[in-house]
């Protein structure tokens, strides 16, 4: 036993395992992260396992999609071992005396991945028949996929490798032949061959199932045996050249949807680029590496900052040509923006439209409607969607015609926007019915698939493609998948103009709404609707008794009047609104300075401040015209913040919790801070606000639909039974009560 432990430890398969854990340890770090989001660890919240276990391509999470993973799976495996075989090949110089040695070094460097895969296909199973909610039969042709999209990948791979060193050998065949010339070309050094100092192996896999003892190298030159390496080295890094090559050419072609990945290929194959690259820095510039890294950002900065490249992404539609007109972002502008002047014009127009709403609703004193709607990405969407078809059930399909503004953040101004334009459609073919299922299938449908096709195709590999938005250019990158998407998805209902839309809200035909973004140079809230908004730019206070205040807000219309926002993409304003960190690129806008924008999420996740802001300003408007202010209020949390407390269970939490402590409870302070804005605003106007909100409840706590722009079929299914409980049924008893109640009754009656 003690010999066979010894054997076992001294083995090559074990010995490197250990290796790289004593070296290189951050190239082990791409394995961690898949282990622990295939586990449900890493980026759980977000849905990232699902990605993974449940890939979906062309719509469909089935064998194909299975089996591109398996592909991508396999590029990332053999991706690790050139990178590890370039970066290890002195510790085992033994194999270059055999055929095929990389071949030999797979065989033997197959620890990880195979623990990965055992515990990959333990993991799908469950996973598919508990969320996915698929049939064995269905479960087994998927895993069957992803064995075929990796042995054939790894298959083509070894196939190559095969021919490249039946090419080295023949090449050094005359060499070694002649005992002149191999001494000649290959003479030994007076340096000795040392073994290394990291591993000792004395037994290797000569094949899957033979083993081999180690043979003693010692007599062989260094060169020689170096010779034999680098050639292998040079093979190896051809075949990263070529896979990059393939991504290149995919990039180029990704608006085809054949040629969207699924997001967890895409994100294996970026993390194989990752490693290959490392390699081939590693192989080319040895110990220049680093400084050849420093190097290039300083280069790639320089080129940058004189506007020679430009990763920046664009608003599509608004001109980014007339540099000399681009408005200045100052704080005299924004004070200029919104002078009383300014506020009072807009006011006007504003009181107009209000007027036209008013008579739509053939009643003295109506109930004004304002929807707000909560971020939360695709489930966000899919629950305001289920929502809104709900209550346009329940009011006999008039919760458009009695609403006035819609506002929100992320997800669910998604949702509500679909189901506005639905409701326009619907006004001019009686045949579309906006409470059809099939809607919140469309808005419920992938969106993170060709997101990450494209960050990794396009916006790494090939970022030169262009498109055109009326007279003008940009460049295609992770933003435009995304719009792409999105406009599939809803049958390209949306892909329109913000113009489009302005003489229906103008006449008050379809409600306004109100696109959020927040400026990431000072947190102020770019405000985009068709109609001018200077009025919501600042709080409204007597400036006689408190003084003026400035400005946290910028008026999308007046701000970029020279730079054609009418003809900014309606897609674009929505990707503006939901614009989550790092999965979608921040919007940098034509201004002086520059000014970029992100989700408006990150100021008001549920859009309840920009809907105080409108009733403070409206007040006496209200008060003369309307029954009252009913605040619907559809989110994707429960309401109070009891739900996933910030709570430390080791030592690392405990040094993180500083820092993290807004991330995780970011949201929650919100909704403390709009309760305070709402109990004012409900005493401003004679307790005549009436708020109802739906809130997205899980059945189980642990099981919620991940914060993400994908979404499996269990998730969609606990999305639309969650319209179904008890705290929902109540707000839907209690608003229907109010229409009922307060139908022309005066302003003073209140249930």
């Amino acid at each position: 036993m003690k010999v066979f432990l010894r054997g076992l430890y001294y083995s090559f398969p074990v010995q490197l395992i250990l290796l790289h854990f004593k070296k290189f340890q951050v190239l082990l770090i791409f394995w961690y992260i898949l282990f622990s989001t295939v586990n449900g660890n890493f980026m759980k919240s977000y849905g990232a396992d699902s990605l993974f276990l449940a890939p979906e391509y062309l719509g469909q999470v089935n064998a194909a999609a299975a089996a591109i993973v398996g592909s991508a799976i396999g590029i990332f495996i053999m991706s690790w071992n050139i990178t590890t075989f370039i970066l290890f090949s002195r510790h085992f110089r033994f194999l270059a005396t055999s055929s095929n040695p990389f071949l030999k070094y797979c065989i033997n460097n197959f620890g990880i991945p195979l623990v990965f895969l055992v515990f990959y296909f333990a993991r799908a199973i469950h996973f598919n028949y508990t969320k996915e909610l698929h049939a064995p039969g269905q479960i087994t042709l998927q895993l069957l996929g992803l064995l075929v999209g990796l042995i054939l990948t790894i298959a083509l791979s070894f196939l190559y490798f095969f021919r490249y060193d039946k090419r080295i050998l023949r090449a050094l065949t005359p060499i070694i032949s002649n005992p002149q010339l191999f001494k000649s070309q290959f003479k030994k050094g007076e340096t000795r061959l040392n073994d290394s100092r990291l591993i000792k192996v004395e037994w290797f896999l000569h094949s899957p199932f033979t083993l081999k003892k180690v043979r003693d190298v010692s007599h062989y030159s260094k060169e020689f045996i170096e010779t034999i390496f680098s050639r292998h080295h040079f093979a190896a890094v051809v075949s990263i050249f070529i896979a990059f090559v393939f991504l290149v050419l995919v990039g180029f072609m990704l608006d085809n949807p054949y040629f969207q990945l699924p997001a967890a290929a895409a994100i294996t194959v970026f993390f194989a680029i990752l490693i290959a690259v490392s390699g081939a820095f590693s192989y080319f510039l040895q110990t220049w590496s680093i400084p050849f890294l420093v190097l290039l950002f300083v280069f790639l900065n320089v080129l940058y900052k004189n506007d020679i490249i430009d990763a920046s992404n664009k608003a599509y539609g608004l001109n980014y040509l007339n540099k000399t007109e681009r408005p200045i972002y100052s704080k005299e502008s924004l004070h200029e923006l919104a002078s009383a002047e300014n506020m009072e014009r807009d006011q006007k127009n504003m009181i107009s439209i209000l007027d036209a709403w008013k008579v739509k609703q053939n009643e003295a004193r109506p109930l004004l409607f304002i929807i707000n709607t909560s971020g939360g990405g695709s489930r966000s969407a899919t629950f305001t969607m289920n929502v809104l078809q709900r209550l346009d059930s329940i009011t006999g399909g008039k919760i458009m015609q009695k609403t006035f503004l819609i506002t929100g953040a992320s997800g669910g101004m998604l949702g509500a926007t679909y189901f506005r334009e639905l409701d326009r459609m619907r006004q001019t073919n009686a045949t579309i019915n906006p409470c059809d299922q099939r809607y919140v299938d469309d808005i419920a449908g992938d969106l993170l698939n060709p997101l990450f096709s494209s960050f990794v195709a396009r916006d790494l590999a090939s970022p030169a493609q262009k498109f055109s938005v009326g007279e003008y250019e940009y460049i295609k990158d992770r933003g435009y998948a995304f719009e792409e998407k999105l406009n599939a998805n809803t049958h390209g209902i949306l892909n329109k103009q913000l113009g489009e839309w302005y003489d229906d809200e103008k006449a008050a035909r379809i409600p306004l709404v109100i696109f959020n973004s927040v400026i990431t140079r000072d947190g102020r809230k770019l405000i985009i609707g068709t109609q001018p908004t200077s009025f919501l730019m600042k709080p409204l206070v007597d400036t006689t008794t408190m003084g003026d205040v400035d400005a946290d807000g910028l008026d999308y219309q007046g701000f970029f009047k020279k730079q054609n926002p009418m003809n900014l993409r309606l897609l674009t304003a929505m990707r503006m609104n939901a614009t989550f960190p790092y999965v979608l690129p921040n919007v940098w806008l034509p201004s002086q300075p520059v000014i970029d924008v992100m989700d408006a999420g990150l100021r008001d996740n549920f859009g309840q401040e920009t809907a105080m802001r409108f009733v403070q300003v409206f007040n006496q408007w209200i008060k003369e015209n309307t029954s009252g202010v009913v605040m619907l209020q559809i989110r994707d949390r429960k309401v109070g913040g009891w739900e996933f407390p910030y709570e430390v269970h080791n030592i690392t939490e405990i040094a993180t919790r500083p820092m993290l402590l807004l991330q995780y409870n970011w949201y929650k302070m919100q909704e403390y801070s709009q309760n305070d804005m709402l109990s004012l605003a409900e005493q401003a106007t004679g307790n005549n606000i009436f708020k109802y909100t739906f809130q997205y409840s899980p059945k189980k706590d642990d099981a919620r639909a991940a914060l993400s722009f994908h979404l499996t079929k269990g998730e969609r299914k606990d999305i639309a039974e969650a319209l179904d409980a008890d705290v929902n049924a109540a707000a839907l008893t209690q608003l229907q009560k109010l229409i009922e109640t307060k139908r022309g009754l005066p302003l003073t009656s209140r249930e």
